[in-house]
């Protein structure tokens, strides 16, 4: 078999400045473990750290190293809740598994400091909040509609209005946004290492430079074939994401992979750092096309959002995103940008993330939507339940059948239209 073809980390900021990584060299000897992780991001690494903690082996195997999709180059945000709100949830799958829905998508921010805290990860994080920001009436109105039923149900949430946004924020450009003090920020690719350092001690086997070549039955185990060897398992978890590829019939046709941008300043002075984000909390647009940005622990900006559908290596490539934040904040002109990077998410049509059960002991996890840290971290402990258990497991997620989204062969065109109608519509204010 030939060797799998290695690609260095995206040349983002994260990349200069995570902690060391932990070994994980490429399998090259056949191995049997109960578990089998493909995909070495947030849910699969999360997902082997709870099998372990519950004395089951499992083995990750991820084509470049952990974190190096969008889990390690990421906005850097711990966001919770999903993308509709709590009254869609529960009109969308019933009482019950609404509900348990909503608690575990707003419980997710809390469940990963926790476990930061508990494995001593050194990854920057902080509880700092997150505001979801509108800036026309359309977005405002939907928030306050958001900002009330969290409310109603007992979360931490307040309703910010225009002045009191202004300083936190700097800019006069929103006119209200939710304030959740459940959320907060991280070093991405930090994070992602120390999971998979927690992991491997807990007693997981993680592998880079590892791809799944090819997964079948064999009797009645899994075979994955890699380029130097092969891993039998008892049970399979396909935690791919916005990578997903043709491994599993159709599975890569039920998510549409967007590339999200990232362009990070220099360090700022305290003064301009403290003019733009005083109190720290993340923030993200609530528009057609999202903008988010935060300060990270070392007065650097970063600003997020849609750019092109191909990879980038420079500031330059998504300058849109200088501007704005110069629209935003006159006081950034002349201002070094050091870094511009991306990577690929997962959008599912619906905008739920999707959990499948194709085959006996095979569970596929994917369709972050852009809410990955928090999210995919929780999932972890979920999916390791219903490794363990199987059926009689009930998770927080609904477990759905495979329906690849039609024409998705358009998928490049569809998303370029929609990103740059969408940034028209936000500078109209329609």
């Amino acid at each position: 078999m030939t060797g799998p073809v290695r690609f260095p980390l995206p040349p983002s900021l994260y990349a200069d400045t995570a902690v060391a990584s932990v070994a994980t060299p490429p399998l090259e000897a056949d191995k049997h473990f109960p578990v089998a992780i493909i995909g070495g991001g947030f849910t699969g690494l999360s997902t082997a750290l709870h099998l372990a903690e519950q004395g089951v082996q499992a083995i990750v195997l991820e084509a470049q190293e952990p974190g190096w999709g969008a889990s390690g180059n990421n906005g850097g945000q711990i966001n919770p809740g999903l993308k509709h709100d709590p009254e869609q949830i529960e009109a969308d799958f019933g009482t019950d598994l609404g509900r348990r829905m909503v608690a575990f998508a707003y419980g997710t921010t809390n469940f990963t400091l926790d476990l930061i805290r508990r494995y001593q990860i050194p990854c920057e994080a902080r509880q700092n909040g997150t505001l979801r920001a509108a800036y026309n009436e359309a977005a405002a109105s939907g928030i306050r509609a958001t900002a009330e039923q969290c409310i109603r149900r007992g979360m931490p949430v307040k309703l910010l209005n225009r002045a009191e946004l202004r300083e936190r924020t700097g800019t006069d450009r929103y006119l209200c946004a939710i304030l959740d003090s459940r959320g907060g920020d991280l070093h991405p690719l930090s994070y992602a290492r120390g999971l998979a350092r927690a992991a491997i001690a807990a007693g997981a086997s993680v592998h880079g430079e590892t791809p799944a070549l090819s997964l079948s039955r064999d009797g009645s185990r899994w075979r994955i074939t890699t380029p130097r060897a092969s891993v039998h398992a008892d049970k399979v978890l396909l935690a791919t994401n916005g990578f997903t590829d043709d491994l599993w019939p159709g599975l890569r046709r039920t998510i549409v992979p967007v590339f999200s941008s990232i362009a990070a300043t220099a360090p700022l002075s305290d003064e301009v750092a403290r003019a733009i984000m005083p109190t720290r909390s993340v923030l993200y647009e609530s528009g057609h096309i999202t903008v988010y940005y935060r300060i990270d622990q070392h007065n650097r900006l970063l600003m997020g959002g849609r750019g092109p559908m191909r990879w980038i290596k420079s500031p330059t490539d998504i300058s849109y995103l200088i501007r704005y934040a110069e629209r935003l904040w006159p006081q950034l002109k002349g201002i070094a940008w050091t870094h511009g990077w991306n990577s690929r998410l997962a959008i599912t049509a619906d905008h739920y993330p999707h959990v499948h059960e194709p085959a006996d002991n095979l569970l596929v996890s994917l369709g972050c939507n852009g809410r990955g840290v928090a999210l995919s971290t929780a999932m972890g402990a979920q999916l390791a339940r219903r490794l363990i258990d199987g059926a009689k497991a009930e998770i927080d997620m609904p477990i759905s059948d495979i329906k690849p989204i039609p024409l998705h062969a358009f998928w490049p065109v569809a998303v370029t239209a929609t990103v740059l109608t969408g940034r028209v519509r936000d500078r109209l204010g329609v």
